[in-house]
This record gives structure tokens, C-alpha cells and sequence, in this order.
């Protein structure tokens, strides 16, 4: 049977499960079990982070072979779907800021135990203006905080400026997703860094992150690398 908070437990510093409810959560923020239950990315294209099987005798997607993207890689450890997908759209579109911390907990003991060079800095992807007005926060900076603070590495929060405004990625099709994001992006002052990884909340199509990608190449950056929590299986419609 699983236990309720009580008002007694909070000076213990025990608090519920973000996913379930119960008592027991763990360091990250949610429970043994309902951590267990998170889709893993267990096997995925070492480029982009699209899941591909476990069978399969490369670790490069084909779209990745026949178009390779602007970034080095692109590292999420798990799949946009039941039960993380509540947490990621509640910080999202429901202001529940409290679900970054555990979010950025889990990306960073991922990138914990699967990368041997840190980059210099990390960027999250920008909002244009009108957006984070919109939406009064930017859900990739709140990623970013508790994500530099535990890996200790510099935070770029105005490095990259989203300058113009396009349509939400979802509601386009897949084609038309690119030319959306066209000359979206700026770098408003050249980077010192070499080596860069941009932060968002989710890997949908991969077109944002290879726009910002793009303009942080064009700017000398030899070296970029995509961090997020989620990717999405994208199908083409």
C-alpha cells in the first residue's frame, strides 16, 4: 500500500513521488518504481538520438548518413512518451517549474555516465521575445540551471537570440519544418568557445537544434552537441 504525505513527514524531508504521489521518492524526485517505469533510450543513433533497434549493425540513423546534421551529437535519455511526457509538458505549458529540477537531475546523471569531455558552456534553446512574453518563462533555461550547477559548467543564458518569430514546430509537417526555422537564430556576439552543447526540453524533428547548431558553426564553434531530456519518434506527415 503506498503512503501519504503528512504535514510530519515535510520537517524529514520526505516528499512525494512528482509522477505518483506517494512518499517514497527518491533523490531525483520520484520513486524507485515510477523511475524504473521512465522509457529509456536505450538504443539510439549516436548523431541524433532517434531511437533505432538493437539489431541494427550501424549507430548512425540512415537519415543521419544521407544528411548529417550541423551538430556533433545529440544525447537524450529517453523517449517522449508515458509517464516523462507529463512531467516535460507540465513544465512547459502548466508553469510547473519544480518539474526542471528532477528533469535536469536525470539528463545530468545521463551525461554523467556517458560523456568524457564536458563543453565549455551550455546554451538553452532561446524564445523569441514574444513567446517567453507569451509564456513568461523559458522552459530550456529552467532545464539549464540545475543542469550547469551539476555538472559545473558555465551557463550562456544570452549568448543565442531567437530573432525571428515562426510557427510553433508541431504544427507544421515535417518538410516544411526546416525552412521554418531559417535564419531564426542569431549568435549576437562571437563565441569563445570551441566547444558548445545547446539544451532544449525535447528532440522533436531535430530541425531546431540544427538551426541553432548551424549559426553556432558559421560563428567558429567546432564542436556542438545537443542535450535533452526527451526525443520524440517523429513521423512524417
Amino acid at each position: 500500500m503506498n503512503k501519504r504525505l503528512n504535514i510530519n513527514q515535510i520537517g524529514l524531508n520526505i516528499f512525494p513521488c512528482l509522477l505518483c504521489g506517494t512518499a517514497e521518492s527518491g533523490r531525483h524526485g520520484i520513486c524507485p518504481a515510477c523511475e524504473h517505469a521512465l522509457p529509456r533510450n536505450a538504443s539510439a543513433c549516436q548523431r541524433c538520438a532517434l531511437p533505432i533497434p538493437q539489431s541494427s549493425h550501424t549507430r548512425v540513423c540512415g537519415q543521419c548518413l544521407d544528411s548529417p546534421p550541423h551538430y556533433h551529437q545529440a544525447l537524450a535519455p529517453y523517449i517522449y512518451a508515458a509517464p516523462i511526457d507529463a512531467l516535460i509538458t507540465g513544465l512547459k505549458f502548466r508553469r510547473q517549474l519544480h518539474c526542471a529540477r528532477l528533469l535536469g537531475s536525470l539528463l545530468a546523471r545521463h551525461l554523467q555516465e556517458n560523456l568524457r569531455q564536458y563543453p565549455e558552456c551550455i546554451v538553452p534553446v532561446p524564445l523569441h521575445p514574444s513567446r517567453l512574453r507569451e509564456r513568461g518563462y523559458n522552459q530550456a533555461l529552467e532545464l539549464a540551471r540545475p543542469l550547469a550547477q551539476a555538472l559545473g559548467i558555465r551557463l550562456e543564458k544570452t549568448l543565442a537570440q531567437r530573432v525571428r518569430h515562426t510557427r510553433p514546430q508541431t504544427e507544421l509537417k515535417l518538410t516544411s519544418r526546416a525552412a521554418n526555422l531559417r535564419q531564426a537564430f542569431r549568435v549576437h556576439r562571437s563565441p569563445c568557445y570551441r566547444h558548445v552543447a545547446i539544451v532544449d526540453d525535447v528532440i522533436t524533428s531535430g530541425h531546431t537544434a540544427n538551426a541553432l547548431a548551424c549559426e553556432f558553426r558559421r560563428q567558429g564553434v567546432e564542436k556542438v552537441e545537443i542535450w535533452a531530456i526527451a526525443r520524440a519518434v517523429c513521423r512524417a506527415k
